[in-house]
This record gives structure tokens, C-alpha cells and sequence, in this order.
């Protein structure tokens, strides 16, 4: 005999989970401004919501792709190569972007003799380099630290090795991946209460005074990532499907780019990306190691800011940019933000990098850094945002047009 379910728990079944997180947000926003003190209190749910996300991302990708690989059929085939080329011409073209607008509406900032405590990279050799001892890292040591390339590497050689074991063998590893991927849906599922926690906390300690210093060139970030997610990506989605794009933008950009918004890390999102991917009915084969390949290497937001904030300063110091000094600067920023994920503090560390190409010195650069971490309140989600969803939108358009052109 079934027992009746609570009124509220068929509410909360019809809801869908967007709507939920709006309800989220918008509580989140009531209580920051109603009992500040109450929303500080509250951040610690969030910070559990991203940790759990954070914990299970590495054992989800290290185990569905090595079960992915393991378990392919032969004749079937992936359609992984599409994908890549466009990661490379949505990075690039984010960059190209960035530079016409930085050109259009050159920002200027007031610099002072404060600069973050870090240590940029060296030169693109020293991205490089990390970027490759991440591959050939420990598998031990890349789970316990989230190093998602080493993940891959370890993940694709086991799987390759796993296709020559027993069909027993190949079964537990569908099993882990299922049960694993069962403990996520059960994450994602809390994250109306996390990004309800996240959102108090943060309007709470933080508010929207530090930010208005840097309203300009804030909406120059923004306004450069809104017209890759709205223009430049639906663009090349068309390319790829030849049909209507705007749909499958809008759905990726509410499934995916509203979690990766709040959480702030596009390794926390692989697990949102890859169950949208699952309900959008993509190529489990394909999706398993695309998404958690694109975290890595597709970052078009990251592009944005390297090249923003680099131009700003350039602009601020007076220093003449002729076309090509600008392209290659465009090439440098996709280049560095696609090793963004290989080097601690991400895209604003490589800043550095991209300021050398002027000559200007590191004490300076460091200062924009510093600005950076300011107005990372906002920079920072809205980039998220555009990496993570973009991972699931062009594996999506991958996907269908080779649907498209077998059928």
C-alpha cells in the first residue's frame, strides 16, 4: 500500500528546478537586504552545496569517461573533433570581440601602489608546462585536487585499457558510473538552498559599493560576454545545425549558466552540464568526455577578461596599440585562457602575460589583478556562466548535426 506524498512534496515535484533557484535567488537577495546579519549566517549553506558539487565533479568525470571509453562499441562513432574546433573559434572569437570592444569603449582605471600577494606565470612556456605536468600527474593526487586534465588523461588511459577486459568488468564500471551519477542528480537537486546561501552571504559582506568604481569597465566585461553568449555562440551554433540556434542557446543558458553563475567554477558545473546533456539526449560517448574536456580548455570568458583588463591598462597608461600588436594579443589571450584551469587564481593571473606583450612592468599588472579580484563579484559569475554553458551548447551542436547529416 503506497503512502499519499505531502501536498508540499508534489509542489516541490511539479517545480521545475529553475524555477526553483529563481525562488532561491530571490530569497537569497530578500534576506541580504531585510537581516544582513541573518544572511551571513545562512552563507554556510552555500558553501556546502559548492563543496559537495566540487567533491563529486572529480569521481563523476574519472568514471563515466573511463566507463564511456571502456564500454564503446566498436563502428560507433564520437564526434569529439567538431567540438574542439569550436572551442578554438569561440575562444578566438571571444577574444576578437573583446578587443573591438575594449577599442569602441576604451576603459581607464586609477592605479595605486596596492597589488595582490600572487605569482603570475612567467611566460606562455611556463602555461604550457604546467598544462603537461597536470596531464602526467598522480591519479590520487589530480582527484584530491580537482586537476580535471589530469583526471582525463588517467581517465581516457584506463578506459582505452579497460576495452580489452571481461564484459564483467565493463559492467561494474556502468554500475559505478550510475551510482555516482545517482549521488549527483541528488546534489544538483539542493541547489535552489545553495545558491540561496550564496546570494544572501554575498550581497550580505559584500554588496554592490565596491563595484560602482568600476561600472564602465564592468559593463564592458559584461557586455562583451553577452554578445559571444547571444551573438557570436548562437552564430556558430547555426553553422554547425543550420536551423533555428536561439532555443538550444536559451536552454543551455538557463540549465547551465545560471548554476555556473552563482557557483563559480566551471569544474563545480560539469556535473549540472552533464545531466543537461543526459536530458537533452546527446551522445553519452561524445558528452562524457567533451564536457569535462571543455572545463578545461574552452574559455571564452576567461579570454574576455585577459584581454579587457589588459587593454584597460594599456589604455590607462597612454601606450599606442596598432592592429597587429592587437591580433596577437587576441591569439595570447585564447592561448593563456585555454591553460587558465592549469594555473592557480585562473584567467586574472594570466593578465601578467598579457601585459608583457606592452612592455608594461609586473608591479603595474599586478595592480590590475588586484581590481580584478574587486570586481570578480560580477566578472567572475559572468564568466563562469559563458565558459560552462557554452561546454554543453557546442556539444549539443555537435551532436545534432551528425544526427543531421546521418539522417
Amino acid at each position: 500500500m503506497s503512502q499519499a506524498i505531502h501536498p508540499a512534496l508534489q509542489l516541490l515535484n511539479r517545480t521545475s528546478l529553475v524555477t526553483q533557484i529563481i525562488i532561491g535567488l530571490l530569497a537569497g537577495i530578500a534576506l541580504a537586504v531585510i537581516a544582513p546579519q541573518a544572511a551571513l549566517s545562512v552563507g554556510f549553506i552555500g558553501s556546502v552545496f559548492v563543496s559537495a558539487l566540487k567533491a563529486v565533479a572529480p569521481v563523476l568525470v574519472f568514471i563515466l569517461v573511463m566507463s564511456s571509453i571502456a564500454n564503446h562499441q566498436q563502428g560507433q562513432q564520437t564526434h569529439i573533433r567538431p567540438i574542439l574546433v569550436m572551442y578554438l573559434i569561440g575562444t578566438f572569437s571571444a577574444a576578437l570581440v573583446a578587443v573591438v570592444a575594449s577599442f569602441a569603449f576604451p576603459s581607464s582605471l586609477v592605479l595605486s601602489s596596492q597589488a595582490a600577494e600572487l605569482t603570475p606565470p612567467g611566460g606562455i612556456g611556463e602555461v604550457l608546462k604546467t598544462l603537461l605536468m597536470n596531464v602526467v600527474d598522480n591519479p590520487v593526487n589530480a582527484l584530491l585536487k580537482g586537476n580535471f586534465i589530469g583526471i582525463l588523461a588517467w581517465a581516457i588511459g584506463l578506459g582505452f585499457a579497460f576495452r580489452h577486459a571481461s564484459a564483467s568488468s565493463k559492467q561494474l564500471l556502468g554500475d559505478l558510473s550510475n551510482g555516482v551519477t545517482a549521488i549527483v542528480k541528488l546534489v544538483i537537486r539542493l541547489a535552489p538552498l545553495g545558491i540561496f546561501g550564496l546570494v544572501a552571504a554575498t550581497l550580505a559582506e559584500s554588496g554592490f559599493d565596491a563595484l560602482l568604481g568600476y561600472l564602465h569597465l564592468l559593463m564592458v566585461l559584461v557586455g562583451c560576454m553577452l554578445l559571444v553568449a547571444l551573438v557570436v555562440n548562437p552564430a556558430l551554433v547555426y553553422w554547425k545545425i543550420r536551423r533555428n540556434p536561439y532555443p538550444l542557446v536559451f536552454t543551455c543558458l538557463r540549465e547551465s549558466g545560471i548554476t555556473a553563475f552563482f557557483t563559480r567554477s566551471s569544474a563545480a558545473n560539469i556535473p549540472v552540464n552533464l545531466q543537461l546533456s543526459q536530458r537533452l539526449g546527446l551522445h553519452e560517448e561524445t558528452y562524457s568526455v567533451s564536457i569535462p574536456l571543455g572545463a578545461t580548455i574552452n574559455m571564452a570568458g576567461a579570454a574576455i577578461t585577459i584581454t579587457v583588463l589588459t587593454l584597460a591598462a594599456v589604455h590607462t597608461l597612454g601606450i599606442p596599440v596598432d592592429l597587429p600588436t592587437a591580433l596577437l594579443l587576441s591569439i595570447l589571450a585564447s592561448i593563456s585562457a585555454c591553460g587558465a584551469s592549469g594555473v592557480a587564481g585562473g584567467s586574472l593571473l594570466l593578465i601578467p602575460l598579457a601585459c608583457s606583450l606592452f612592455g608594461i612592468p609586473n608591479e603595474v599588472a599586478m595592480q590590475i589583478v588586484a581590481i580584478g579580484f574587486i570586481i570578480g563579484i560580477v566578472q567572475d559569475s559572468a564568466e563562469t556562466a559563458l565558459n560552462s554553458s557554452t561546454d554543453v551548447l557546442f556539444t549539443a551542436a555537435a551532436c545534432m548535426a551528425e544526427e543531421q547529416r546521418k539522417g
